[in-house]
Order: C-alpha cells, then structure tokens, then sequence
C-alpha cells in the first residue's frame, strides 16, 4: 500500500515538473515605450478641456422638425452636464417634454487619443437604441461635427445623422441635428438651444 502511494506522489510531482518546464517563461512587465503609448492614451489634454465649456446647468429650448418644410415642433428641458473620469468625458443628463409626454436622456462625449477623434453615446426614453457617434473640431474651435446613424423604428433600417455642436460663449451653446428626408435629402431635424442657469 505504501508502495503505491509513494508510486503516486512521484508520478504527481514529475507531471508537476514536466508542466512547469513546458510553460513559457514568464512574460516581462511592458517596455518603457508601452508604458508611455498608455500613459499618453489615458492623460486628458487640450481637447478634453475643452469640453469643460459645456459644463454645468443649462436651460433647453427645443425645436425639431418631423418633414422638411413643416413648422418646427416645440420642446424643453433641463440639461446637467459634469466633467466625469478626471475631466476625460462630458457626462450629460437631460429631463424634459416632448409633445407632451416626459423625456429624459444620457449621454458622454470625450475625446479618444488613439483614435483622434471625438466620440459620443447617447440614450433616451424614446428608443432601446444607443447612438455612438464620432466627430473633429472645426477650424473656430468652437464647433464640432459628428456624424452616426439612427434606427428607424418604422423600416428597421438605419440612416444617417449629422450633428453640429456649437460654443457660443460660457453660457450658451447650440446643438443642430440633420437626418435624410423622404427624397434622401438631408434636412435640419432637431435644433437645441442651451442657456446656462444663473
């Protein structure tokens, strides 16, 4: 009986020493240059701070368009928007009305190093979608465009969406939205007017 314990325990410990000389050494920790790359990926710069603008409490004046040419449908709400991770996204949080009916939204918009882009989630009450955008500041400085798509509930298809997004000054600035028409033309269908709380 001992015999076969002690056949047991030399057969355990010589799989236990061939597995470990079959594994590959292990890996060293990253490069310097690795760690620079992500240290350079992950520290907000110029572009997060400009974001900063946008924070704070705005009031919302809403107009969207359902067709091209008709009179604008009117909306508000109330926008609180804060600097999230370290300055590194703009945090929005939107409640208001539409047509009557309660609406609210989430949404974050950063800057991605790697990508050199902006970039953008949205969410709200009006759809299970999430809207991912990507966008470049315009030559102001002060502007931004981006582009995405949006599901339409109706077809099941998506379409494209253009948006600009506009710094007047410290306490205002403007969000302009186009979608395509019934001819595939685009048409402004949403345009936000967003006035600081004092």
């Amino acid at each position: 009986m001992r015999s076969r314990i002690l056949a047991a325990a030399l057969v355990a410990a010589l799989t236990a020493t061939l597995t470990f000389a079959d594994d590959p050494k292990p890996k060293a920790g990253p490069s310097q240059a690795e760690m620079e790359a992500m240290m350079k990926a992950a520290t907000p710069g110029d572009a997060h701070k400009k974001l900063g603008a946008m924070a704070g409490t705005f009031n919302a004046d809403v107009k969207m368009w359902m067709q091209p040419g008709a009179p604008p449908v009117g909306g508000g709400g109330v926008s609180e928007n804060t600097l999230a991770l370290d300055g590194r996204w703009l945090e929005q949080h939107f409640t208001g009305n539409f047509m009557g009916m309660p609406f609210s939204g989430i949404g974050f918009t950063g800057y991605d190093n790697i990508k050199k882009k902006y970039v953008g989630t949205w969410m709200d009450t009006m759809t299970t979608s999430m809207m991912v955008s990507t966008g470049t500041a315009n030559g102001d400085g002060k502007s931004y465009t981006f582009t995405s798509s949006m599901d339409d509930p109706m077809t099941g298809k998506s379409s494209p969406v253009k948006e600009t997004v506009t710094v007047v000054d410290d306490d205002h600035h403007t969000l302009e939205m186009w979608s395509p028409g019934p001819d595939g033309k685009m048409f402004k269908t949403m345009e936000i007017a967003y006035t600081r709380k004092k």
